[in-house]
């Protein structure tokens, strides 16, 4: 019996499977419907991929997954609302994923999950940093319990990844409900001003369900949340974001087994003027405040000090710097601000910042200038016990090198915590301005006075001005901790620069042998 070739299916050429890859691309390239892609257009809000072109190398980014979207609908938007890929910064390999807000409002659905599962697997395998481009409206409501799922497994990887190769979110939309799960995750989330937003209920559900009016700003506007210890950086725009993350991970490893670029070391070997602008920059009243970064931009190599997680407790400055070329973090206190007193969210953001440089070996400098932790019912009504018993717990934790500069008061808990010898720093120096003590010499003189009849008498007042001298000629000196080994030299402050540079040299191979166990416990 003889076929009908007219019944065969016909064999398409390669010309023909050529032309269906290429249209299945060009649908892949921005998959939105339409109503969705001139809505983003008109808010002038790029791509998806447009903004990871923006964020990498020129001409690195190589796509996965473009094609993927949801299994057995024939209409499905190719790559499910989300686009994944590998690139380069500086040369150096990261990962990254960014939402599409034109596919199902960018929310999670299968695919999604997958793709961005399968890059986190990817990251961990080659050792890179993971960036991830945040626009998203949540969970996907049709989807019901897979995008559940799915936010669930992206949060357990998450988890795998922390500690082993840097984690970072950028917030250019929207995030809301268990969107902001993923990001809050992550070591560094960097939002724009206006634009992007994070909280787990909006403002019409509060209202709803508590009664409380609160706007959008109030609510998950980009400073409120840097204010609330949630974002680390705002800028103003989408090309601020991304340079910001550029010289961020300039100072990083790729992961927690690698070493970090060297950026020019070996410069100004010898004091500079600028070195010498330090023996006059302490005021001479103890009580009068002045900025801690023209201390920090004359210590550092370059001047260049990079600030994390400025607007939350700013009364503690956590940045990276680079010392003889290598990076190093950051911690000091910032005595234009509550006069440098630690207060819950200093607390919160050091510890956060200690643990993050002890999981990345990058060594610390504390600079130290405090009256001690922030007294007040607020304060402890907030835990300012366990809080900053957290502090303290990471910077005992912390085996990397530390370093500790004294520049002006260090008291009470707070000496304990700001790199103290007892709290494993390694090398501690002090200014001669230092005054190191269990409290400051009014507050000395306070509890002095109040043992007489009428504190307000004149010769009780003329013995707290001559306490007051003699505490801070006798007690409240640098020389009272170098007699007792509590400080390893008192310095001249022009030396500072040139002496964390042999320092850090000397800790370069520091190993310590800690007594097994699972893990530590940090205070709850």
């Amino acid at each position: 019996m003889t076929e009908n070739p007219a019944a065969q299916p016909k064999t398409a050429t390669t010309a023909e499977k050529l032309a269906e890859l290429r249209e299945k691309l060009e649908l892949a390239k921005d998959p939105g419907d339409e109503k969705a892609r001139a809505k983003r257009d008109k808010r002038g809000i790029p791509s998806a991929r447009a903004r990871i072109h923006s964020l990498l190398d020129p001409g690195s980014f190589l796509e996965i997954g473009a094609l993927a979207r949801t299994p057995g609908d024939p209409n499905a938007f190719y790559g499910d609302g989300v686009v994944t890929g590998h690139g380069t910064i500086d040369g150096r390999p990261v990962g990254v994923f960014s939402h599409d807000q034109t596919v199902f409002q960018g929310s999670v659905g299968e695919m999604f999950g997958r793709k961005v599962a399968k890059l986190m697997e990817w990251v961990a395998m080659v050792g890179c940093p993971i960036i991830g481009i945040n626009d998203s409206a949540g969970a996907r409501i049709q989807d019901t319990a897979t995008s559940l799922a799915w936010y669930a497994e992206l949060g357990r990887r998450h988890e795998l990844l922390r500690g082993q190769v840097p984690e970072i979110s950028l917030i250019f939309g929207k995030c809301a409900g268990g969107a902001v799960y993923s990001p809050i995750q992550t070591d560094l989330v960097v939002a724009v001003r206006d634009q992007g937003y994070m909280f787990v209920t909006g403002p019409d559900v509060i209202k709803d369900v508590t009664g409380e009016e609160v706007t959008l700003d109030e609510l998950g506007g980009a400073d409120a949340q840097a204010r609330y210890g949630n974002i680390h950086q705002v800028v103003e725009s989408e090309a601020a974001a991304f340079q910001y993350v550029r010289d961020y991970l300039s100072f990083l490893p790729g992961n927690t087994f690698d070493d970090p670029p060297i950026v020019n070391p070996g410069l100004e070997p010898e004091i500079t003027p600028h070195d010498l602008e330090l023996d006059a920059i302490v005021p001479d009243s103890d009580n009068q405040a002045y900025d801690m970064m023209e201390i920090l931009l004359r210590i550092f190599d370059d001047g260049d000090v990079f600030q994390v997680a400025e607007q939350a407790g700013p009364s503690i400055i956590t940045a990276f710097a680079r010392v003889d070329g290598r990076p190093v973090g950051v911690i000091a206190n910032q005595p234009s601000y509550m006069s440098g007193a630690i207060d819950n969210e200093a607390s919160d953001k050091a510890a956060r910042f200690v643990r993050f440089c002890d999981s990345f070996n990058t060594p610390l400098v504390f600079v130290v200038d405090t009256p001690g932790f922030m007294p007040g019912v607020e304060q402890e009504k907030g835990g300012i016990i366990k809080r900053g018993g957290r502090f303290l717990n990471a910077v005992v934790e912390a085996d990397i090198p530390k370093v500790t500069i004294t520049v002006r008061k260090s008291y009470g808990g707070a000496y304990a915590v700001m790199g103290s010898k007892q709290l494993t720093a390694d090398l501690n120096f002090a200014w001669p301005t230092a005054r190191i003590a269990v409290i400051g010499a009014e507050g000395a003189a306070q509890l002095l006075v109040k043992r007489f009849p009428d504190p307000t008498a004149p010769e009780v007042q003329k013995i707290r001005k001559e306490f007051i001298e003699g505490y801070n000629a006798g007690m409240a000196v640098p020389w009272i901790a170098a007699e007792r080994g509590y400080i390893d030299g008192v310095i001249e402050p022009h030396e500072t620069r040139l002496l964390l540079r042999k320092s850090m040299r000397l800790l370069r191979d520091k190993q310590i042998q800690r007594v097994q166990r699972k893990h530590g416990l940090t205070p709850i």
